[in-house]
């Protein structure tokens, strides 16, 4: 058996049988020269060497499948990983009622089965609130940790690959829980969810959130006006006007560390405005602020590593041990590319806001609509439509033999837009090609720019 990790949290367990099973199935649907080579049947019994070949076969296999546009957005491949899921833990199909938060701390409650995916559990939510069809693509679930605060730190947005009841029940921990929030970024985009009463509720709910939590930042006398308008229940002027403030619509993560503008920093980083923001606090204790513009992007990576320990052999995977690297290669000056890493257990989260920027800005760049990104139901599922530079990255796999634990793993334990990993590099030629999650978004600058 192999385990399949996603997002750097165990998602399934899956046998050779049921990969050659699914293997034939795509194969079927999209013929034999659409699907990548499969590793054979061995007759024999492996060796040890034979079965981490066989591993790493199998990962490039999945790898090459996940980053296929067709095959790795196909319903064939994502029914695979749902089920998958729900077989690993163990959860029967049946009726159940899920909870889900809004940024005012209200819980909609849903009831849905145990099997449904992503875009049933976020139709149910919308279904529940009266949110119009048209306004569903402009919002997401999220999984979040609740902090000591009050506040939360995002995990990850689910994707269509797994089961939101299954993923948030199998951690175990009431800390965790599904949230939903707008998810497009230049606040233009606005108009169309204030145009309807649900939607304006919704924005006007993480609006006040954002505020009380200091993500967006506001002066004693914008705070009297919120104020006024507040207790008038002018929720569209307050958005207004919030629209107008540092740090609207952008998503703070928690303190981490970088090595820019000298290794070992510790940084707030922020995204929105397709941009990541730094709040730095250098050695010497003073603070600078800074941003990277995602059009300055030349390309990103997510890597994971698990330092050798004495540990344990059996300690549970996710914790602390586990090092996210989010590394992006940017453009400093005309002829300057350096590489910027911050270490966060938010990588995954991170490098997802970045796609989404960049899927945006082709999207607009197009001349599309983000109301065209999302299309409706194909066959049972909720397709978004092509946006040109949509990669996806695998789940990777790895052996659950208890004696593979103490040894590092390098390959990254991510999928949704993840990349196979390596130990930490500040070079881009210790990776292949494969590893990097291009920016289809890049622009060159002039002098003029700087």
């Amino acid at each position: 058996a192999y385990n399949i990790h996603v997002n750097g949290v165990l998602h399934c367990r899956v046998r050779y049988s049921q990969l050659l099973g699914l293997h034939e199935q795509l194969r079927k649907e999209y013929g034999a020269n659409v699907v990548p080579a499969f590793p054979p049947k061995k007759i024999f019994t492996l060796t040890p060497a034979e079965v981490e070949q066989r591993r790493e076969q199998l990962e490039k296999y999945m790898q090459a499948v996940r980053q296929d546009p067709m095959l790795g957005g196909s319903e064939t491949f994502n029914s695979f990983l749902r089920k998958a899921q729900q077989e690993t833990q163990q959860i029967p199909t049946e009726e159940v009622v899920l909870e889900v938060l809004l940024s005012n701390g209200q819980k909609v409650k849903v009831t849905i089965l145990t099997s449904d995916q992503t875009e049933d559990v976020l139709e149910a939510v919308a279904s529940k609130l009266d949110l119009p069809d048209d306004l569903v693509g402009y919002f997401s679930l999220f999984l979040v940790r609740e902090t000591k605060d009050g506040a939360f730190s995002f995990v990850r947005k689910l994707q269509e690959f797994e089961l939101p009841y299954v993923s948030v029940t199998s951690l175990h921990n009431p800390e965790f829980q599904i949230i939903l929030r707008k998810s497009y970024w230049d606040s233009a985009y606005d108009d169309d969810v204030m145009e309807h009463r649900v939607g304006l509720n919704l924005l006007y709910a993480q609006t006040v959130s954002d505020i009380e939590h200091g993500w967006i930042l506001v002066n004693k006398e914008q705070h009297r006006q919120l104020k006024s308008l507040q207790e008038k229940v002018s929720k569209k002027e307050f958005i207004r006007l919030a629209q107008t403030l540092k740090y609207y619509g952008y998503l703070k993560f928690d303190p981490c560390v970088t090595d820019f503008p000298e290794k070992g920093c510790h940084v707030v980083v922020s995204a929105g405005n397709n941009e990541l923001n730094f709040q730095v606090r250098l050695p010497n204790e003073q603070i600078k602020e800074g941003s990277f513009k995602v059009t300055r992007m030349r390309c990103w990576r997510v890597t994971s590593s698990v330092p050798m320990s004495n540990g344990p052999s059996g300690s549970s995977p996710g914790k602390s041990e586990v090092k996210l690297e989010l590394a992006f290669e940017y453009l400093m000056s005309k002829d300057r590319l350096q590489w910027v890493t911050i270490t966060s257990p938010q990588a995954i989260m991170l490098s997802i806001c970045l796609q989404s920027m960049v899927d945006e800005l082709m999207v607009k760049k197009s001349g599309g609509s983000i109301r065209k990104m999302f299309r409706r139901r194909v066959n049972g599922a909720l397709r978004r439509s092509d946006s040109q530079q949509a990669v996806k990255s695998p789940p990777l796999l790895d052996s659950p033999d208890a004696s593979w634990e103490p040894m590092a793993k390098l390959s990254s334990k991510l999928t949704s837009v993840s990349l196979r990993g390596i130990s930490h590099s500040s070079s881009a030629n210790d990776v292949g090609a494969n590893d990097f999650h291009g920016n289809y978004a890049f622009e060159g600058i002039g002098d003029e720019d700087l």
